[in-house]
């Protein structure tokens, strides 16, 4: 749960992985960046397809139902990459993935996965499909930015998402975690792979238990990292509870002492209060545009649960946004507001034109909600607001229930305007699970898919495996020594992760002293 390049939960993940498979004879060889010679994908290499140093990649489209069922509403094209191994013979197994979003994109990040993987790929291939609407797949668009999600005031982002689904139409029910596992499962048997290595990470992790309750016998095993469970909080409980925690973990561990975790927690609870009256103006600078930010108390929430879980411990003796943070908060206590401003302009200065279609109507699809899907707008709203009031004290950390809900980008109120017509139902939060080997990780520094969250995605499977990387955000796989993708990689060959001693020796990360 992430919001990043595209105002999402989950995904970022410099790339990384998300389906291995029991691959039938390999497909043909081919030279790098080219497509088969024969079989069912033989057709000369698309102008996208990326290279990979050392590997074959063989790329291809496949035509899709946009709506399942509904042939009037068209069809959207769907592409992928394999990126070959590199040893001889046949591989032992594909390897599928999916970085997060919804709405993150994978061939065009070829090379940074390759490089990840590179252990890996020795015997496996990597399959890499841009979900519809992304990427190298064909757009389906709605009519809302990046940009304009991103710096919106909550009202502007309702008001985004509801024009979002008005200007779908129809159209809007061929965005679901559903669809895009079906998409992966037809490449798959154009590719002629028997079976799959599911690897998510952040909205992956969501994403891969729906292909496998559909898609049962083409599961061989599965990771997910940066994890959360399919019956999510629809009150993100879960991350605001973390923002807290983590905190305490990074004041605790900082060598020498740089904080006081509780100190940095009484911070953040009247810096939360503060804002909940009195919102800063923060000019934002992008290559779109000047922006003017209106700071409140559930942009704060935002910064502190995704953005200050981003790429933390990727390179932990710099400073970070979290490490950062006890110092931000203090001085604004104090009556300084500058060291916050400059987190918040930082964090910022990104914010594009990409349209938001396969983020806002996968979540406003799926997810489960405090409303009926069927009610009136009126409805849903006295709904909702019973829902919040049903909250209890306290269980939102340091900040207020509506506070921090209204800092996330897709739970909450966000989508209390989507259609409820022409749109399907949430999706399952039960599904009939296939018995197959599951390893879940998690960053205990990741207030957006924090531990909690992960243990409860790894009790959604029978034969499941916890482990939390000391010291690392969202998603644990970007700490550069090799520690995490080597249990996953362990894990997909073996369906054992093997010595994980090294999750809980990663170092600290770099905090700003607190004077005073």
């Amino acid at each position: 749960m992430t919001y990043k390049s595209t105002a999402r939960r989950a995904g970022l993940a410099v790339g990384l992985m998300a389906v291995v498979a029991s691959v039938l004879p390999a497909a043909t060889a081919t030279a790098t960046g080219a497509a088969p010679t024969s079989g069912p994908t033989a057709a000369a290499a698309p102008g996208w397809c990326p290279t990979a140093p050392g590997h074959q990649v063989d790329c291809g489209q496949e035509k899709r139902p946009l709506v399942a069922g509904k042939p009037r509403l068209g069809t959207v094209k769907v592409s992928y990459a394999v990126v070959r191994h590199r040893g001889s013979g046949p591989a032992k197994g594909t390897v599928a993935m999916n970085p997060g979003g919804p709405g993150e994109t994978l061939i065009d990040k070829t090379e940074e996965i390759t490089w990840a993987l590179g252990d890996l790929l020795k015997d496996h291939d990597v399959l890499l499909v841009d979900p519809r609407g992304t990427g190298r797949s064909q757009r389906v668009p709605c009519g809302v930015t990046d940009a304009e999600y991103r710096f919106g005031t909550r009202a502007q982002q309702r008001a985004a998402v509801e024009r979002c689904g008005k200007n779908l139409g129809p159209k809007a029910a061929g965005f679901t975690s559903a669809a895009t596992a079906d998409d992966i499962d037809a490449v798959r048997a154009r590719l002629k792979v028997r079976k799959l290595s599911l690897y998510g990470l952040s909205y992956g992790t969501y994403l891969m238990p729906v292909y496998a309750s559909r898609h049962p016998e083409r599961v061989r095993n599965i990771v997910l990292s940066g994890a959360y469970p399919l019956a999510l909080d629809t009150m993100a409980r879960p991350s605001a509870q973390a923002v807290s925690t983590t905190l305490r973990r990074v004041c605790q561990r900082s060598v020498p002492a740089a904080c006081d975790g509780e100190r940095a927690v009484r911070d953040l609870a009247t810096t939360a209060a503060r804002l909940r009256t009195a919102p800063l103006t923060i000019p934002i600078t992008t290559d779109h545009g000047v922006y003017k930010k209106k700071f409140t108390e559930d942009k704060l929430a935002n910064l502190l649960f995704e953005a200050a879980s981003s790429q933390v411990g990727l390179e932990p003796q710099k400073p970070s946004l979290l490490g950062r943070l006890p110092h931000a908060l203090n001085r604004f206590v104090k009556g300084d507001a500058a060291p916050l401003r400059e987190l918040v302009r930082e964090e910022g200065e990104t914010g594009s034109e990409l349209d938001q279609a396969p983020y806002i109507a996968v979540v406003c699809n799926d997810y489960r909600r405090d409303w009926s899907k069927d009610a009136s707008k009126a409805a849903r709203w006295r709904q909702y607001r019973a829902a919040l009031a049903a909250v209890r004290p306290g269980e939102h950390g340091a900040f207020s229930a509506k506070g921090f809900t209204e800092g996330t980008t897709d739970a909450g109120d966000v989508c209390i305007g989507w259609p409820g017509k022409d749109t399907p139902d949430p999706q399952p939060t039960k599904p009939a699970l296939p018995n197959v080997p599951v390893l879940v990780l998690s960053g205990d520094l990741d207030s957006n898919t924090p531990d909690a969250s992960g243990k409860k995605a790894a009790k959604q499977f029978r034969d499941s495996r916890f482990y939390s990387a000391r010291n690392m955000g969202h998603v644990p796989e970007l700490e550069l020594s090799g520690c995490v993708v080597g249990v996953s990689s362990a894990f997909i060959r073996s369906n054992t992760p093997g010595d994980t001693s090294c999750l809980r020796s990663l170092p600290p990360i770099a905090v700003t002293p607190v004077r005073g």
